[in-house]
């Protein structure tokens, strides 16, 4: 493990993650705390069977007055294209600027449970970028593909501007197409910088020369407390990851803080630190945001 000096690039934005084994009725307490906590953002998960993603979103909005929320992520089989956007666009317009939403294949056995699973899940994220980008747009958009099929479908309500869509991707195939035709990637939690490094290459590929802004979040995995490195460890097990990986942070403000760094080096812009499912959120996005934060912007 390196040592790496303050970080010398854009300001990082800063997250936390509502882990959806935390009850739905605390999402607006979480998001008051995390908004009075000064955090720049607050991500949601959408997993089976747990939480609804744009349903949790808007709780988290209502409850906070200037702290963006991501929905991280969406997955495509779930919803129909148009349904999507609206959906989006109605909380794109209500809470104008706050809003960041990323979709993603789905895990693979949960959309075999219900009935969704298709057999080209980037055949589908592809049509399904191209469609929920032009909607969002506000544009009339006509599509017949292999698995979306819209006929002269147009919002009346479109969002001004249109939030950037992000897409969740691990494998390079996904991560070139994330870099073609949305407007950021979301990195899973144990990822190591070596393993961002990677992908961020494969990303900057998908853009070609035309290299549009593309942003990149990182789920990172994070401990604090008298039992921090342990509970990392743990962590680190109970998701199957390798326990000599460096693919997580833990202790005080500080180290915490130098130790993300290697992230940041690595090539994200967002920082979303990712509590163990026990981990009391409140006092999580706090300690984040009043902490960790003021260190990763000096």
């Amino acid at each position: 493990m390196t040592t790496d000096g303050p970080q010398t690039g854009p300001t990082p934005r800063v997250g936390c993650v509502y882990r959806p084994q935390t009850a739905p009725e605390r999402i607006g307490a979480a998001a008051a705390a995390a908004d009075a906590a000064g955090l720049d953002e607050l991500w949601l998960w959408e997993d089976c069977f747990l939480a609804g993603g744009i349903s949790a979103a808007a709780i988290a909005l209502s409850h906070s007055t200037r702290l963006t929320v991501g929905v991280g992520v969406l997955p495509v089989p779930v919803r129909n294209v148009a349904l999507a956007a609206m959906e989006i666009a109605t909380l794109a317009r209500a809470f104008p600027g706050r809003l960041r939403i990323g979709v993603g294949h789905g895990v693979q056995d949960w959309m075999a449970q219900i009935g969704e699973r298709v057999s080209s899940p980037m055949t589908l994220l592809s049509e399904y970028l191209t469609c929920l980008n032009g909607l969002l747009r506000g544009e009339r958009v006509t599509f017949h593909g292999r698995y979306v099929d819209l006929d002269e479908v147009q919002l009346d309500w479109p969002p001004d501007p249109a939030p950037g869509i992000l897409a969740a991707a691990v494998g390079p195939k996904t991560l070139r197409l994330s870099g073609e035709l949305a407007a950021g990637t979301v990195i899973t939690g144990g990822t190591s910088p070596d393993q961002l490094r990677d992908a961020v290459s494969h990303i900057r590929a998908g853009q070609g020369s035309g290299a549009h802004r593309h942003a990149v979040v990182t789920y990172l995995l994070c401990t604090t407390g008298a039992r921090a490195h342990r509970d990392l460890l743990d962590e680190i097990g109970e998701w199957g990851f390798d326990p000599g990986a460096d693919v997580g942070v833990s202790g005080t403000a500080e180290e915490i803080a130098v130790a993300a760094q290697r992230w940041l080096r690595a090539g994200t812009d967002t920082l979303v630190f990712q509590p163990r499912a026990a981990a009391p959120i409140e006092e999580f996005v706090d300690f984040v945001g009043t902490e960790v934060a003021p260190l990763l912007r000096r």
